[in-house]
């Protein structure tokens, strides 16, 4: 029977150690109640790092612990958490995809080094604990390479792989030396989630620029494999946080809060230290507010917990005494001798505590500088249960794509943040009711089991597709299929388009020339007399005489502009309009000036922009705009237009692959017919032919194809096996 494998740089579970004993503690975590759901059921398990190192002695024993809570430990030295955790994990990635490289970023090859050693660690755990059919979730910034290392071991078994934190845009995320070989490591998995669809585009777009491989829509084509890149907003344990509201021990801590703050309005802001977190600029608003507003003093304050982390970090240690100094001024300045203006903690409290101070909270600020999804302001929301208090919340934070009626703010404006924080002050119960109701409503029915459902299904949903896809790839045995029907027959008619099916595209288009091999394939097939080949190409006529003038081949040039049969001169469909050239040529001469690195090129019955080129993203844009602005224009004139592989081309609507081909095919009685092309011109071809045709598009993606080959490769690879002299068996 198939399990769940949660996979995590740490356990759900804190390891303590006293009198030379370990103590196993449950973690409070969004992650760890979210995936209780899975990992505790049947044979799942939940394969992680326990939180220190553990002496090699010890080290079973802890296992035999952890086995019993279906927990799985993978266990690193000192120099482990050390360069690859404190390192790499939190000294590169954590800043550059929080955008903070400049700051904060070191890199050091030894990082790298070990980062891929404990990931292959953490494979070999899950190859150890893995079987056929199993399903491996993989989480965080930590385990980049882990999804690839897996997908090489075990092809067969589904993978998901989820990222916590933010991903950045291109322009930072090219800054890592190692950019290549972690998309590389992602792209092992099947799904790929994230908080937010900015983090996909993000994702997609250093996928299209720094790899050399296929994007159509939210789908990555790495070689026979599709992978879905998708959003999945991470939710809460909603009805734990509002029960704790109803415990009589959370209430009377509520209720002492409200007597000690009793003539105040209590801000609440918790965070764990860092300076992706906004601590200081939320100070700075504090302090504005207090400063342009005297009338606030002695009526509020800014209850703010920080929880203690990697403080004995240079960059934290700093960041915790300006926290510090800032907070001493603040307090210094305007405290009475009744009042403080700033309650500040900088320890954990228990979730029960946490729960009360929610409870007792007029305002939440959350105000991060770059934060993944932030789940404070969910649990926030989720214990209003009154439906009152008022959240302000960064429009940098994942939740504020959700929690829009919280008051949304810019947190590098201290202006807004100080003006939202008045505003929130002074809002009517009935606007507060109003606004809570609707996110509560949000919050209870996104919540975290809801994520988790979301996730696993749409993986499910990957896998499925990607067998469907592999039963019209053109693997061994529909290969031998057709290898076989093409020997059994004695008529056969080939057609075969050129760039991207017969060659690979080039950065021109001059470079794409016929190579030795390709020109021994075509001879072996146009020498078979049972044979009929056809190169049906966009190309020129010029090209395609020049390269196979002189062979035993028919030529279909500029979609069926020109002919050439063997040994013959070339001919043209005559009686067609050219005149409407000058006006288009006039559009594409603009779009040529607006876009450097995109050129023209004249046919005789057509006008393609080319943008190979051009910058990649800025030639995608410009090709967008041009087919809105060709689309009605060509209408009118009864012309045809034509996306392609970095083209748009524009041709009269007479002429097309389909009808040159179909009046190939009506010569003759043809027991094989048989089609490849790669784009949106090779659909005329693959429909116009009979249904007991062999279409095959060279490329994922809808297409009126019956089968597709991934590329000329694959192509030349099929072609070699049907001209040899014997069928497959």
């Amino acid at each position: 029977m198939s399990k769940t494998i949660i996979v995590a740089n740490r356990l759900p579970v804190k390891i303590q150690e006293s009198n030379n004993e370990y103590h196993l503690i449950p973690s409070e975590g969004g992650l760890a109640t979210g995936l209780g759901s899975v990992y505790k059921k049947g044979d799942n398990v939940w394969i992680g790092w326990p939180g220190q190192v553990i002496e090699d002695d010890k080290q079973e024993q802890i296992a035999d612990r952890l086995h019993d809570l279906s927990l799985i430990p993978v266990y690193l030295t000192r120099d482990d958490v050390s360069e690859f955790y404190e390192g790499f994990s939190n000294d590169v990635l954590w800043p550059v995809f929080h955008y903070y490289a400049s700051t904060y970023t070191t890199y050091k090859p030894s990082n790298w080094d070990y980062y891929q050693s404990v990931n292959e660690k953490f494979k070999e755990v899950v190859l150890a604990n893995a079987e056929p059919g199993d399903t491996i979730w993989i989480h965080d910034y930590q385990l980049l390479l882990l999804p690839s290392l897996i997908r090489k071991e075990r092809p067969d078994v589904a993978i998901g792989f989820f990222l916590h934190i933010p991903f950045p845009s291109h322009e930072m995320f090219r800054l890592i030396p190692w950019r290549k070989e972690l998309l590389e490591g992602m792209l092992g998995a099947d799904l790929i989630g994230f908080h937010t669809f900015d983090d996909v585009r993000h994702f997609l777009s250093s996928v299209t620029r720094i790899l050399p491989t296929p994007v159509s829509s939210n789908v990555v084509t790495c070689g026979e494999r599709s992978i879905v890149i998708e959003s999945f907003p991470m939710g809460i344990d909603a009805e734990k946080y509002a029960s704790l509201t109803q415990q009589p021990a959370v209430q009377q801590q509520a209720e002492e809060i409200r007597d000690i703050f009793k003539n105040n309005q209590l801000i609440l802001s918790i965070d764990r230290l860092d300076y992706s977190k906004g601590i200081l600029q939320r100070l700075q608003a504090l302090e504005l507010l207090l400063e342009e507003h005297p009338e606030y003093i002695g009526n509020i304050t800014l209850y703010m917990l920080v929880v203690p982390s990697r403080d004995s970090v240079p960059q934290y240690m700093h960041l915790r005494d300006q926290i510090d100094k800032k907070v001493g001024n603040i307090n210094a300045r305007y405290r009475t001798i009744n009042w403080t203006p700033i309650s500040y903690y900088y320890r954990s409290f228990p979730i029960e505590t946490i729960a009360a101070l929610y409870s007792a909270a007029n305002v939440c600020l959350v105000n991060p500088m770059r934060d993944g999804m932030n789940l404070v302001s969910k649990e926030y929301v989720a214990t209003r249960t009154n439906n009152d208090g008022v959240l302000i919340l960064s429009e940098m934070a994942g939740a504020s794509h959700e929690l829009i009626d919280a008051l949304i703010i810019n947190p590098n404006n201290v202006v807004q943040v100080k003006d939202a924080i008045i505003e929130a002050l002074n809002m009517p119960l009935k606007e507060q009711q109003q606004r809570m109701k609707q996110m509560r409503a949000l919050v209870t029915k996104f919540n975290i089991n809801h994520w988790v459902a979301l996730f696993m299904e749409r993986l499910n949903e990957v896998k499925l597709m990607q067998r469907s896809m592999q039963t019209r790839h053109v693997h061994s045995a529909t290969a031998q299929s057709i290898v076989n029907r093409y020997h059994n027959t004695s008529k056969r008619i080939i057609f075969l388009d050129y760039d991207g099916t017969l060659v690979d595209f080039k950065p021109t288009a001059d470079e794409a020339t016929p190579d030795k091999e390709l020109y021994s394939i075509l001879a072996q097939l146009s020498a078979d007399p049972n044979n009929h080949l056809v190169i049906i190409s966009g190309r020129k006529h010029e090209n395609l005489g020049d390269w196979f003038g002189d062979k035993n081949i028919y030529l279909i040039a500029e979609h069926g502009a020109w002919f050439k049969q063997q040994g013959m001169e070339w001919h043209k469909i005559n009686g067609l309009s050219t005149s409407w050239k000058k006006d288009i040529m006039q559009i594409f001469e603009k779009y040529v000036d607006r876009t450097p690195g995109s050129f023209i090129e004249e046919k005789t019955y057509s006008l393609v922009w080319h943008y190979r080129k051009a910058q990649r993203g800025l030639g995608e844009l410009r090709a967008n705009e041009l087919m809105n602005t060709l689309k009605f224009l060509a209408t009118d004139k009864g012309l045809q237009l034509l996306p392609g592989d970095k083209v748009v081309e524009v041709k009269n609507m007479e002429i097309n692959k389909g009808k040159a081909a179909l009046s190939l095919v009506e010569q003759s009685d043809y027991d094989f017919i048989m089609a490849l092309g790669d784009d949106f011109t090779d659909e005329d071809l693959f429909k116009s032919l009979p249904d007991s045709s062999i279409s095959i598009k060279i490329g994922t993606g809808a297409s009126a194809a019956k089968f597709y080959l991934n590329n000329p490769k694959e192509v030349r690879g099929l072609l070699k096996t049907m001209s040899a002299n014997v069928p497959v068996l």
